[in-house]
């Protein structure tokens, strides 16, 4: 009898709703902090074979504290990391102020995702970010963000189409010679969705910018140099129907991610 292989466990940061305002106003659950994992992009990880799971932020005025569960302990039981979109980057993280109210951003998560990208490195594990992720990764390595890329690059193409969401899109080219054209050796151009109003303006000195939007310069993709697997996409997979739309098909990115994870697991 054939003993089953053990699935993946892949760590997901958690995005954050808090009570804010009268917005969501219903009383119960909405008058509370909550972690959430979106259904779209744990149905991508779980396409590869591989099992979510989601990784809470602990602070001082959680019920379990710091000293009993530290995220060295997820990055250690867990096989890799998978960096969720969401709130904008608070511009403290990168050394700046907000230019408008509305991009304060989000510092309390930033600081849980840093520390939680960092534990997952030390550990050897495998690192993937995606929209916010991918400029997580770059701030946290030394690079900054144009807080609202129609402001400060009125050049730029539209980057995000509030009405359309996951329906707007764009092209983006693949830098030759990057791992990410190994990976797709025939696809040169690719259709991509598009959901973020920021975007990396200075890259972080480790890393490649491995596709760019040919139509503005804006960095789409990254890869760190060091040894170890830290990449990022701006743009999200776990919307893509290539079948359906004939956007990039982010399949072989997945199975890349997802072999480094079991190569980590056997180390």
């Amino acid at each position: 009898m054939f003993l089953r292989r053990p699935r993946l466990l892949i760590g997901m940061s958690a995005r954050t709703y808090y009570p804010e305002g009268p917005v969501l106003d219903r009383g119960g659950v909405w008058t509370k902090t909550l972690y959430y994992l979106e259904q779209s992009v744990a149905h991508w990880v779980m396409s590869g074979g591989a099992l979510p799971v989601m990784v809470p932020a602990v602070d001082a005025d959680s019920l379990v504290k710091r000293h009993q569960v530290e995220l060295t302990n997820y990055a250690e039981a867990l096989d890799g990391l998978v960096l969720q979109g969401g709130q904008d980057l608070a511009p403290e993280s990168y050394g700046e102020t907000a230019l408008h109210p509305d991009w304060r951003g989000d510092r309390v998560r930033d600081r849980y995702e840093m520390a939680l990208v960092r534990a997952f490195i030390r550990a050897g594990k495998p690192v993937f970010g995606i929209c916010r992720g991918l400029q997580l990764l770059n701030v946290l390595h030394g690079g900054t963000l144009y807080q609202d890329i129609a402001t400060q690059r009125p050049d730029a193409v539209a980057h995000r189409s509030l009405p359309h969401y996951e329906h707007h899109f764009h092209t983006i080219e693949i830098v030759p010679g990057t791992r990410l054209a190994q990976l797709y050796p025939k696809v040169r151009r690719a259709q991509v969705n598009s959901i973020h109003h920021q975007g990396i303006k200075d890259l972080a000195p480790s890393f490649d910018a491995e596709a760019r939007s040919p139509d503005d310069g804006l960095i789409e993709a990254i890869r760190r140099r060091r040894p170890g697997f830290v990449a990022a996409v701006q743009w999200h997979p776990e919307f893509h129907d290539s079948a359906a739309h004939g956007t990039f098909d982010d399949s072989a990115m997945l199975r890349e991610f997802l072999d480094a994870a079991r190569t980590a697991r056997k180390r």
